[in-house]
């Protein structure tokens, strides 16, 4: 526990405080301090007093401010909501693309390594049809000198 020696008002106040928080303690008093010396007149109670309900006015008139202030940052809120969430949409994708490619480049990979697969044998029905196109050739020709 730390003491800490204020002046508000001109008097002296010995203050307890948690250690590490003498700096905030002290710059707190000034804030108190500013606001009585501001009041003329009347005890030092009064000036403390005075002091005390314009810093609780000052907090107040803040307070209002800043829910005032808050309905305006909810479409800024939803934006970026939705911006992140199609920023994540749209690094799903890639990642989706990015493996699909991979893939592709894989399979490319194995055909290049892959010997050549010979031509494939024509089938019967291929020697079939060419024995009828030569029939009607022949069947063409005969015609031809019959007439």
């Amino acid at each position: 526990m730390a003491d800490v020696k204020l002046t508000i008002a001109g008097r002296p106040y010995d203050v307890h405080c948690a250690d590490g928080e003498e700096a905030q303690l002290l710059q707190l008093a000034a804030v108190v301090d500013e606001k009585a010396r501001g009041i003329q007149g009347g005890t030092e109670v009064r000036q403390l007093l005075f002091a005390a309900l314009m810093l609780a006015d000052d907090a107040q008139e803040a307070k209002g401010k800043i829910d005032k202030a808050e309905p305006q940052y909810d479409p800024l809120r939803a934006a970026v909501a939705l911006a992140e969430s199609r920023e994540a949409a749209a690094r799903d994708e890639l990642r989706a693309a990015v493996v699909r490619e991979q893939a592709a480049l894989k399979e490319l990979e194995a055909l290049r390594a892959a010997p050549a697969a010979p031509p494939p044998e024509k089938p019967a029905h291929d020697r079939a049809l060419l024995q009828i196109a030569d029939r009607i050739e022949a069947l063409a020709t005969k015609f031809e000198q019959i007439s």
